[in-house]
Parts: structure tokens; sequence; C-alpha cells
């Protein structure tokens, strides 16, 4: 199986240049990606680690849609998509249901039932059992598994799937030592890793450290992928997020030799690396425009 990974569109209510984060245009953005990834062969699924929504919008959620959907609904395959720390649940279900959308688009997840507001959810992709955890915690930036989202984790996986299972979220459970990766991630990683130990767990997908990582969890790869609509460049001093442009995605190959294989695509922007803003995660604002 042949993933299309992405995550972070933080697409806005509103529209046009200057709509998105550090000035930018998020749908512009995306679009432009996914039409450089459209001559990529084999994809099966594509995957949405979070942050759909920039401000928890309907309107938001309603543009990666139809952006994604399109790409999607061109290949007929399915599209798959979990919440992130700036998106809104309801408005999430209201537009994206379940998060699993089968090729004709229509809602193909189960969610945990034993969840209740929660979007946890699962679905079967090329005999792949694809689940979607729901780490948001609203008003924070770092993500928590409820203890019942794990429980029903655990449950799912005590039957192996006919190939193996792939887990979406948008906390990573692994960061760098440096701020605000050290924080600003998965509090309860040990949780998620006891879960998933031993288990049938090809990959844990994420995103939200808006540049790619790559680890692993109780012997679980782990790969929290690049952001579509900046990215944060990693020589600035630790506790800075010096943010950029240059969207990217992750193609994840399963089931080959070396599986899972993980490469990442970059949008052909003239503009990518050119310094957006400048983010102090210790005092929780935006510290410089443009370079620094």
């Amino acid at each position: 199986m042949r993933i299309l990974h992405l995550s972070d569109c933080h697409i806005p209510r509103a529209t046009g240049p200057g709509a998105g984060p550090g000035g930018t245009d998020p749908r512009a953005i995306l679009a432009g990606l996914l039409a450089d990834c459209a001559e990529i062969p084999g994809i099966d699924l594509v995957v949405v680690s979070g942050d759909v929504a920039n401000d928890g919008s309907p309107e938001g959620y309603a543009a990666a849609l139809d952006l994604i959907g399109g790409f999607a609904a061109a290949r007929g395959i399915p599209q798959v998509y979990c919440t992130g720390n700036h998106d809104e649940r309801d408005a999430f279900a209201a537009v994206l249901g379940t998060g699993h959308r089968d090729p004709s688009a229509r809602d193909a997840g189960r969610l945990a039932g034993a969840v209740p507001g929660e979007r946890a959810a699962v679905s079967e992709v090329a005999g792949y059992r694809v689940i979607t955890l729901d780490s948001l915690l609203p008003g924070e930036v770092y993500g928590l598994i409820s203890t019942p989202q794990l429980a029903w984790l655990s449950r799912m996986l005590a039957d192996p799937a006919p190939a193996g299972s792939v887990v979406v979220l948008h906390h990573p459970p692994i960061g760098l030592s440096r701020d605000p990766q050290s924080w600003a991630g998965l509090r309860n990683a040990a949780d998620l890793g006891t879960a998933i130990a031993g288990s049938d767990v090809q990959a844990v997908l994420c995103g939200h450290f808006h540049s790619q990582l790559a680890g692993q969890l109780a012997g679980v790869p782990v790969w929290a992928g690049p952001a579509v609509v900046t990215r944060i460049d990693l020589t600035a001093p630790d506790g800075i997020d010096r943010v950029v442009r240059g969207a990217a995605a992750t193609v994840a190959d399963f089931g080959g030799p070396g599986s899972p294989l993980f490469h990442v695509v970059h949008a052909r922007d003239p503009l990518a690396g050119q310094a957006l803003y400048v983010y102090d995660g210790r005092r929780g604002e935006i510290i410089a425009a443009g370079g620094a």
C-alpha cells in the first residue's frame, strides 16, 4: 500500500493571500502541492494527520475536502483525516464525519463508540486497518490520548488485520530535546507505546512539528511528516521556531522490501525557504516578522 501523507494544511475561513499563518494563502499552497503530486504513481490512500483547518471553521474543512477530495476522486482512492490542536471537533464532524471517506467520498469509518465526542475511528484499505486517534486537547498546543481511546485501541489491536495496522494521530509520541518539540508533542506517549507494543501496527503517522522526524515507539516506526502550509527551520536557536515557506508531503510505502519506507516530496515553490516569522516557544508569541 502506498499512502500520500499530508499534515498541517491550516486552511482558514478567509480566502486569498494573507489569509493564513505568516501571510500565506493555505488554499493555494495545498492546491499547488497536490498539483505537484499528480504524477506520483500507485497512491492507494491519502492521509491528513491533523490541523486540517487553521481556525476550526466549517469553511476550512470544506475547502480541504474539496481540494484533497478532488485529488482522491480523480484516482478512485479513499481519504482519511484526524484532528489536530487547531481543529474543532463539531465542525470537523459536520464536514468530514468520522474522517474516513471511501473512493466515492462517502463516510466509511467506524467511530470508537465508547469515546463520546472524540473523533477516533477506523476503516480498512487494501487489507490494512487504518486507525485515527484524537489527540486534541482544546486550548492546548500539546496532545493527549484519553484513557477510553487507549482502551478502545488495545481492544482493536487484539485481533490482527490481514495486512497489519497503521495508526494516525496529530501529536508525535517522539520529539527532539529542543523546545518546543520537547513539550509540544504527545504527553502520554508511553501509554500509546503500551497499547501498540507487540501488535500488528506497521507505523505511526503524525504531524504537528512542521518538520519531518523519524523514530520508534515500543519498537514501532514513527514518522512525523512535514507540513503543507509552512516549514520550521531547525537551524534556529533552541526555543525559537523560524517559520519559512516550503510545502511538503510524504510518500509512505508498506508491504515491500524495507517496509515501511518514507520519502518526502517538496512543492516546486520558487519562494521555498523564505522566512515568514519567528516564534518564541517559551514566551508563546511571535517576536519577529520576516527573517531573523
